[in-house]
């Protein structure tokens, strides 16, 4: 305990940490207060037809995202997602495409080109998911009078351009605290509004157990040491690394030697990140969107429903898919056997070039298999939860999305107050080890 009051002091004694934080902080409250800010024209007392219905399933996780403002028809209610969606396309495109392969080794003016363009197609997607949360406003089983009659000629365009500015404004906020503040501000940005949900979820779960037929505290207190250590496994899964051994042929230039010593090539168990789990939700959320939110029947129904087991046989199946086409377009094995190539460096007991790269890629397949299925399993374990009795609200924090992009962004920024630290001298926030933070591919979309 002492010593974790004299990290404090030591973080809180650097000026340019203590500005990012408190920068970070301002900018966070600043989102959850608008998250509040409930639509014009909508009556905020008649919207319990919402908040039901947008707990549960595949809006549930988007609600989440949201930080509970798509259930309270707020101007944020679509939060940071449509951004998320270009900038996942974008990133795809930058890999797919050679023109923007070659945009983006251009440098910095690349980078500002590919941004902008991310910001007019963030545009695109947000009227467009804009347009269907309209329509599920104006539905039978919501509208029960929550939008007032006399603005009802007006909701469609303004709550449309509100909705749009809403987003912008959010996709600004995130880009600001990365600029001067602290962390990735998307992540942040997304795990704030995950972490508003956790109070109010967890008292519900504690209610229901604590009624008569709920459990009981027993209950309760297994399930809190479940989601512990579902939480350490998904840090090992993070952090997780296979080793390859690397030797550099020893060189004279001159009077000085250069080379010859072993160095390591870490490969991440899970090199995709969180992309598979969000490409997978992207997949199962478009029928929902299609259908104007609608998720009481059809396809739609059942892909929204991640208590379902087609939905976990669907969701499993695409996250692997997803994690082994992810790996593939990130990780090169031919290029890092060339760059060891012309480094003098070799994998001991392997001969370089071609055999290099096969030997790369074999151990890749290898540990990128029970990465993705752990994943996978990640990915279902709220559908689980919930059919073992959890609470709809509570259930979502056991996996998934949520618990996986809560661990990283958690991670990465005690990575950076670490840094700070270690560069000035200061004891780190782990006695032993640092900190690892994701893989910075999936860090720019999240």
């Amino acid at each position: 305990m002492k010593k974790l009051i004299q990290t404090l002091k030591n973080i809180w004694s650097i000026e340019e940490l203590r500005d990012k934080i408190i920068y970070t902080l301002l900018l966070l409250l600043i989102y959850r207060v608008g998250a509040h800010i409930v639509l014009p024209g909508v009556d905020p007392n008649n919207l319990g037809a919402l908040n039901s219905k947008a707990k549960e399933g595949i809006l549930g996780i988007f609600d989440s995202f949201a930080g509970g403002a798509f259930s309270s028809a707020s101007v944020f209610a679509l939060g940071i997602m449509p951004y998320i969606s270009a900038s996942i396309f974008m990133q795809l495109m930058s890999i797919l495409v050679p023109q923007l392969q070659k945009m983006q080794k251009e440098g910095e003016s690349g980078r500002k080109k590919i941004n902008q363009w991310t910001r007019y197609l963030t545009v695109i997607v947000t009227i467009f998911q804009a347009s269907a949360y309209v329509t599920y406003l104006k539905s039978r089983e919501i509208a029960g009078g929550a939008i007032l009659p006399s603005y009802e000629p007006f909701f469609w365009i303004s709550t449309t351009i509100v909705l749009t500015a809403g987003t912008l404004f959010v996709m600004w906020l995130g880009e600001k605290i990365t600029d001067k503040g602290l962390g990735n501000g998307t992540s942040l940005i997304i795990m704030i509004g995950i972490l508003a949900r956790f109070p109010s979820s967890i008292a519900a779960e504690f209610e229901a157990k604590r009624h008569i037929g709920g459990g009981g505290l027993l209950t309760f207190l297994i399930e809190i040491a479940v989601l512990v250590a579902v939480i350490m496994g998904l840090i090992v899964l993070v952090q997780g690394v296979r080793k390859i051994a690397i030797n550099y042929a020893k060189q004279v230039v001159g009077n000085r030697q250069f080379g010859g010593a072993r160095q390591f090539l870490p490969i991440k168990v899970n090199s995709a990140g969180v992309m598979p789990i969000i490409f997978a939700q992207a997949i199962m959320f478009l029928p929902t969107l299609l259908t104007g939110f609608n998720v009481t029947k059809g396809i739609a129904g059942t892909l929204s429903d991640h208590g379902n087991i087609w939905y976990m046989i669907i969701y499993s199946i695409l996250v692997i898919g997803f994690t082994f086409l992810y790996t593939a377009l990130i990780f090169n094995p031919k290029q890092i056997a060339d760059n060891l190539k012309q480094n003098n460096g070799f994998v001991p007991g392997v001969k370089p070039g071609q055999p290099t790269a096969d030997y790369i890629g074999m151990i890749m397949d290898r540990i990128t298999l029970p990465g993705a299925i752990f994943l996978a399993v990640v990915g279902i374990l709220p559908g689980i939860a919930k059919n073992l009795g959890v609470t709809s609200g509570f259930s979502t924090f056991f996996g998934g999305t949520s618990l996986l992009i809560m661990v990283g962004v958690i991670l990465d920024t005690l990575q950076q107050i670490e840094t700070h630290l270690l560069m000035r001298q200061y004891d780190g926030l782990m006695k032993g080890g640092r900190i690892q933070g994701r893989q910075t591919v999936s860090s720019s979309a999240i």
